[in-house]
């Protein structure tokens, strides 16, 4: 069982990885870990006209399942909440909202997995 730092460690890897191919693919980071009451945003970019509110998943293994099996209905209906909030609260008018997946495996050896699922709504 991974410590708590480990965790924390394994998250912000996935993260930095998340953005960087995200920036690659043209989009434009305008937040990182925006929290409210309500919970966070692992990242909020910009594509073209769109806001994307982009949930980041990483796993050191597949004991505990895919990254993509973690995103629920549930964890959907709340990330496209916040990303509404997130917009009202920076006075944003998005035309479009979308919200994204960037699963990563980084298994203990060999190269990082990553996948980036465009529109999970």
């Amino acid at each position: 069982m991974a410590t708590a730092a480990q965790r924390s460690s394994l998250g912000a890897y996935g993260e930095r990885v998340a953005a960087d191919l995200l920036r690659e693919a043209g989009m434009v980071v305008l937040d990182r870990n925006w929290r409210c009451p309500e919970g966070e945003l692992d990242l909020v970019l910009r594509d073209g006209d769109d806001l994307v509110a982009c949930e980041v998943k990483t796993r050191s293994g597949l004991t505990c399942g895919t990254p993509h099996e973690a995103v629920t209905a549930a964890k959907l209906d709340r990330l496209r909440r916040l990303a509404m909030r997130w917009a009202a609260e920076h006075g944003v008018r998005p035309p479009g909202v979308r919200i994204d997946l960037v699963a990563i495996v980084r298994p203990p050896r060999g190269a990082a997995r990553v996948d980036h699922v465009r529109g999970l709504l």
